[in-house]
């Protein structure tokens, strides 16, 4: 394979698994709050598989690239499906819950993709190169890593990630408040965390507190897969 070939089959390996799971991610939060009394997602066409309903350009698009051209960590973000919380018979543990659906749609996703990796080593234990069964191989790998980052990034408990509804339904609501107030500085909060604290102290955000237990969680995901697959 040469380089362009080997470049394209990496990006489109890659790509996709990021966009589904992305695409999954803002649906789940749009589904659970529908089902507690929000039609706000629903009515704006959001509750959608089709990735240009979810596409931000600046944070899917932009900053991921200009991230890794600089060789710095890269992330981004979808458009955030909309949420009104007034409709939620308890707005404080509505939001819990919206923003818990998100990781655990990735975890789910995750684990589908663990008993796919199983079968296809089951019934295609060596895919021929280039094939479409080595094709499905590489996606399922990459849909099983992408999802668990993204699942375990997002409770991180700071503004805009979903964590962070999950701790500001956890205080006291007077400091409920002033956290809530931090998060018209979200996306600042996440670029400084993420970039620029790693860029001038070293310190890394995702080295210290997502990757253990990314690295557990896939261990315990690939054993599920060698189950499956008989081994």
């Amino acid at each position: 394979m040469n380089g362009d070939n080997g470049a394209l089959w990496d990006a489109a390996t890659l790509i996709l698994p990021l966009v589904f799971a992305i695409v999954c991610h803002e649906i789940a939060h749009g589904l659970v709050a529908r089902w507690l009394g929000d039609p706000t997602a629903a009515r704006m066409g959001r509750l959608t598989l089709n990735p240009l309903a979810h596409v931000d350009p600046v944070g899917t698009v932009v900053v991921p690239g200009l991230l890794a051209l600089a060789h710095a960590p890269v992330f981004g973000w979808a458009r955030p499906v909309p949420v009104d919380a007034r409709f939620f018979r308890d707005p404080r543990r509505g939001m819990m819950l919206v923003g818990i659906a998100g990781p655990a749609m990735n975890f789910v996703l995750a684990l589908v993709a663990a008993v796919g990796i199983g079968l296809m080593a089951r019934f295609v234990p060596q895919p021929e190169p280039r094939s479409l069964a080595a094709f499905t191989a590489d996606n399922l790998a990459n849909f099983l890593a992408v999802n668990l980052f993204i699942g375990l990034f997002n409770l991180l408990p700071v503004p805009p990630f979903d964590g962070s509804h999950v701790v500001e339904g956890l205080l006291p609501l007077p400091l409920a408040r002033r956290y809530a107030r931090a998060r018209r500085w979200g996306m600042l909060l996440a670029i400084g965390l993420v970039v620029v604290v790693p860029w001038f102290t070293g310190a890394s955000v995702v080295a210290r507190w997502v990757e253990p237990p990314f690295t557990w969680l896939m261990a315990h995901y690939l054993a599920l897969a060698q189950w499956v697959a008989g081994a």
